[in-house]
């Protein structure tokens, strides 16, 4: 069960790198498209007595069956209660994770006839777990963070389930469908299925029908909603990956973009492995690409991702180039893995190693991540904090199997926070801080129990950020466990 009482009231204060509205600096920068963007309307909340179920809030804003979502409207654009912490922009799917002799063969006509294989049986129900951007509003709901989800799930039992599993987490729902009736027969409406097979070495192969498509999944899909406007609007954060390129339609995501620096909510992206693949895809690809690259508050990718879109294999410079271009970056992240993670502002460079853990399963790990990181950002926590977090509730999720209802618990994020097991290569940092070229000090999250400084490397010891992440937790999770 997702925590309520985590959420006091934030002062919630945006710095946007241009007034919010202000479109002369994209006209510049774009002068291919001008206007922009064209007026959009369209998609309504997805209609029925579940989806109302799944679409409550815990305020009563948001309701289902085509009602207004928190108020507002279009007249809202400006000045609107931003009560949302956090919203994700499409990627909803179902996981059905099996076990398997062997991976899927790479030829992408073997792979196909592989999952149609597959699909022949349906899977038990035990199989199936909430995917996609499921995972990251789960985390950050069990974060105490308020969540709503942006996308689209069909009507048959794959959506049902994914809705219930949504409505237990607490966590809002608002479909971005245009035409249900029109649409509800045709196969492109069904819920989105990833095959998440793992074979005997532990090793995952995914398979899914936007594999083998050159057009997005719901290319019927053309437009924003009011509501799904009124739900930018109102929230404090929207999430944006590159599989959401799977689903939506550039121009569709395009506008979201628009829709969110409009109304002053911060844009996290993370282009994922699509990003190498949307480098090099159609123009509307690219260009959509560009703008997020450009315009967003918050980026992160892997240090491999990092490489791809820089051609720049150090982590720090790699990421201080992407803050560099960005006209909005405040944060850059670059994730390493079982290495840790950095943290680069224009001004400032922050790196946390990871925690020791018994790795089981690393699904989900970079959702979870992503998760604690919207947490620090608007709590307005240092960065080693932030990424400190972070690479706890990432490492919390390591040690269970699979994503969805098996991220993180608050329980298990403290038990690590408190062991405080970093997993310290004073050589793999001195590297990579040295090959920089970089002039700024560098805090480093460090077991030393003295707060200590040499040339431009700032020790910031484990013990001081845990006293002051705990506070934080601890009182809300003994409360949950008194909670019905």
């Amino acid at each position: 069960m997702a925590l309520r009482t985590l959420n006091p009231p934030i002062s919630w204060s945006p710095h946007p790198s241009f007034v919010p509205g202000d479109r002369s600096l994209l006209r510049i920068l774009h002068p291919w498209h001008d206007p922009w963007l064209p007026p959009l309307a369209g998609a309504r909340i997805r209609r029925g007595a579940r989806a109302a179920a799944a679409a409550v809030a815990r305020n009563g804003r948001f309701h289902g069956g085509g009602g207004e979502v928190g108020g507002g409207g279009e007249g809202a654009r400006r000045g609107v209660k931003k009560d949302v912490d956090l919203a994700t922009l499409g990627n909803l799917c179902v996981d059905i994770v099996l076990s398997v002799p062997s991976l899927p063969p790479a030829p992408p006509e073997e792979r196909r006839a592989y999952m149609e294989r597959l699909a022949a049986s349906p899977p038990d129900k035990t199989s199936w777990e909430a995917g996609g951007n499921c995972n990251l509003a789960i985390a950050a709901a069990r974060l105490g963070l308020h969540c709503v989800t942006l996308g689209h799930v069909g009507e048959e039992i794959y959506g049902n389930f994914l809705l219930d599993v949504l409505r237990d987490e607490s966590i809002q729902f608002v479909g971005m469908n245009d035409d249900a009736e029109a649409t509800s027969s045709s196969s492109s409406y069904e819920t989105l299925l990833c095959w998440v097979l793992v074979d005997p070495f532990q090793r995952h192969g995914f398979c899914s029908v936007t594999d083998f498509s050159e057009e997005p999944a719901f290319n019927w899909l053309s437009k924003l909603s009011s509501q799904v406007k009124v739900a930018i609007q109102q929230s404090k954060i929207i999430f944006c990956n590159g599989y959401a390129f799977d689903e939506l339609c550039p121009d569709v995501l395009v506008s979201a973009l628009e829709c969110a620096i409009d109304s002053g909510t911060a844009v996290f992206f993370d282009p994922g492995p699509r990003g190498k693949t949307l480098l090099h895809g159609t123009s509307g690809e690219q260009r959509a690409l560009d703008l997020f690259l450009r315009f967003s508050d918050v980026l992160l990718l892997t240090a491999e991702e990092a490489e791809s879109l820089t051609g720049i294999t150090n982590p720090i410079r790699a990421g201080q180039e992407l803050a560099r271009k960005g006209a909005r970056s405040q944060w850059v992240i670059v994730k390493m893995g079982s290495k840790g993670s950095v943290l680069i502002t224009k001004s400032s460079i922050s790196c946390a190693p990871a925690f020791k853990v018994n790795i089981v399963d690393t699904v989900g790990c970079g959702d979870s991540f992503t998760a604690a990181i919207a947490f620090g950002f608007l709590k307005g926590m240092p960065a080693v904090n932030t990424l400190a977090l972070a690479n706890a509730v990432g490492a919390a999720t390591a040690m269970g199997c699979g994503a969805g209802r098996n991220v993180a618990h608050l329980d298990k994020v403290l038990e690590l926070l408190k062991q405080s097991n970093l997993n310290e290569d004073d050589e793999l940092w001195s590297e990579i801080i040295n090959n920089s070229s970089s002039e700024s000090r560098v805090n480093l999250l460090s077991k030393s129990p003295i707060n200590g400084c040499s040339d431009r490397l700032l020790r910031v010891p484990s013990r001081s950020v845990v006293s002051e992440l705990l506070p934080m937790f601890e009182a809300a999770y003994e409360r949950s466990l008194t909670q019905p």
